[in-house]
């Protein structure tokens, strides 16, 4: 069984970690080092996620890469990775992503769709099933992931 790619919905100004990750290695960048995540914490932009490579985690400096969960029918936040650009792998579901200065734009993606998003762009993904999670493996050029983004007013 797949665990869900955003648990809950939990709308949060700032990330609340579950229990830490077990980390396997030195973060000296000389140790290939493992991650394992036990559970979901939850992100600024109101998310389930599974930490995975970045900073804090890894010592990487120039990117973090982790997976995310959206519950069936709920939505991110609307937000902004500031000077950050993003790539998402889309595992499962279906997702609609609105984007732009005033989100007037959209896009659906599904299961097995590369989608990249532009620094700067503001966004917010939706999954469009009532019934099931929607899972995606999120890479961003940010070892700070969470650092960098900016909420945006909500409507």
């Amino acid at each position: 069984m797949r665990a869900p790619l955003f648990a809950a919905a939990i709308l949060l100004t700032s990330p609340t970690l579950a229990a830490e990750p077990h980390i396997i290695g030195a973060k000296d960048g000389k140790d290939v080092v493992t991650i394992r995540a036990p559970e979901a914490s939850t992100s600024k932009q109101a998310l389930p996620f599974f930490p995975g490579v970045s900073n804090k985690n890894a010592g990487a400096k120039g990117l973090s890469l982790l997976k995310v969960v959206i519950p069936p029918g709920a939505s991110a936040q609307a937000h902004v990775h500031k000077g950050h650009e993003s790539a998402i792998y889309l595992l499962q579901g279906t997702v609609e992503t609105r984007y732009g200065e005033h989100l007037e734009k959209s896009v659906v993606n599904v299961a097995g769709d590369f989608i990249y998003i532009p620094a700067d762009v503001p966004h917010q993904p939706t999954n469009l099933s009532k019934t099931e999670p929607a899972i995606g493996i999120v890479a961003r050029n940010d070892g700070d992931e969470q650092e960098h983004v900016i909420l945006l007013p909500k409507k």
